[in-house]
Parts: structure tokens; C-alpha cells; sequence
């Protein structure tokens, strides 16, 4: 646990990790205003909870401030995020509970593996197949917010992206479950002739 102290929670403030904090911070908030009927003001808190997501990523890399922390807890909060605001429009009927509960099985399994990667001190980071899936479910949560209006054109984009972003979801899990074997394996053979070695 010192091992992990020392690593995750030492030196971590700076601004991304802030901005990443209070993205966090963000989430009880979204829920309060959408409990309460205040629907344009949740969306205002989600845009805003998204486009940190986007700045901290920037100023981490123009800034040289990424750490091991930010890699950690930056994607955790916006799953935490993404998932409380698919929960909320599945409460309300906007997105069908199958996708959810697929999604939610995702994440369970990706934390649950992450955890145990962990305690073998290894951290797998988000790939381009998480970022494209978290990107294309911050759409449809975006458009959901207008779901009745898709509906009247029997055009349910809101829905539609749902789904892509579902798919892409799937898709990364398999990833990070591929890598996550190859990483503990300790061996990740590129060649003909390291596979012959490696088996």
C-alpha cells in the first residue's frame, strides 16, 4: 500500500489533476439537477465534466504534468461520469436498460481486472478503442437530451450512437484483455521466430 502511496497519491497537485478531481466533484452534482427536473442544467454540468476531460488531457502533455496518478484516476472519472449519466436516462426510459447493463458489466469486469492487474503493480492505461468509445458515448448522452425531439422525427440518433458506442466498448474489453494477458505474461512476441521461442 506505502508502494502504491508513493507512486499514485504522491506530488499530484497540479492543474490536470485538478481538473480530473473535479470532474469527480462534478458527478453529484449532474445528478442532483437531473433528480430535480433542472435537465438543462445536468447537461450544462455533463459538457462541462466533458470538456475537462478534453483539457486536462491537453495541458498534461503542453505542460509535461502527466502522471501516474492522472493516468490512473483521469479515465476512472469518466467512466464514473459517462455510466451516472447513462443511469440517470435509463431511470427515465431515454436509453434502453440492455445497453446499460452491458456497459455496466464492461466496466465491472475492466475494474475488476485493473484491480488485479494492480496488485501486480501494473496499471493498463486506456487504448484508442476506450477513448473512441467513451468520445461516441459523451455524443449520445449530448443527443439524448433531445431524445423526445429525435423521436417525433423517428430518428433516434441518441440511440444509435448508443449502440456504436456500445460495440466499440465490447471491442475495447477485448483489447485490454488481450494486453492485460500479454503483460503479465511478460512476453508480447512480434516475430515468427520469438513465437517458436515463447511457446
Amino acid at each position: 500500500m506505502s508502494k502504491f502511496r508513493e507512486k499514485y497519491l504522491s506530488d499530484i497537485w497540479n492543474l490536470p489533476n485538478v481538473l480530473t478531481i473535479l470532474r469527480m466533484a462534478l458527478i453529484p452534482i449532474f445528478v442532483v439537477f437531473y433528480a430535480t427536473g433542472l435537465e438543462k442544467l445536468s447537461l450544462l454540468v455533463f459538457l462541462i465534466a466533458s470538456f475537462t476531460d478534453w483539457l486536462d488531457g491537453h495541458l498534461a502533455r503542453k505542460h509535461q504534468q502527466i502522471t501516474a496518478f492522472g493516468k490512473l484516476m483521469d479515465p476512472l472519472a469518466d467512466k464514473l461520469m459517462v455510466c451516472t449519466a447513462l443511469i440517470c436516462q435509463g431511470v427515465r426510459g431515454i436509453f434502453p436498460w440492455p445497453a446499460i447493463l452491458i456497459v455496466m458489466t464492461k466496466e465491472l469486469a475492466m475494474i475488476v481486472g485493473g484491480t488485479y492487474m494492480l496488485g501486480h503493480g501494473i496499471v493498463v492505461y486506456a487504448h484508442y478503442l476506450g477513448k473512441a468509445a467513451q468520445f461516441s458515448f459523451i455524443i449520445a448522452l449530448i443527443l439524448s437530451f433531445w431524445h423526445r425531439e429525435f423521436v417525433a422525427m423517428a430518428l433516434p440518433l441518441d440511440r444509435v450512437f448508443l449502440w456504436i458506442a456500445v460495440a466499440i466498448a465490447l471491442a475495447a474489453l477485448i483489447e485490454y484483455g488481450i494486453s492485460s494477458v500479454k503483460t503479465l505474461s511478460g512476453r508480447c512476441p512480434d516475430t515468427p521466430q520469438e513465437r517458436r521461442r515463447s511457446s
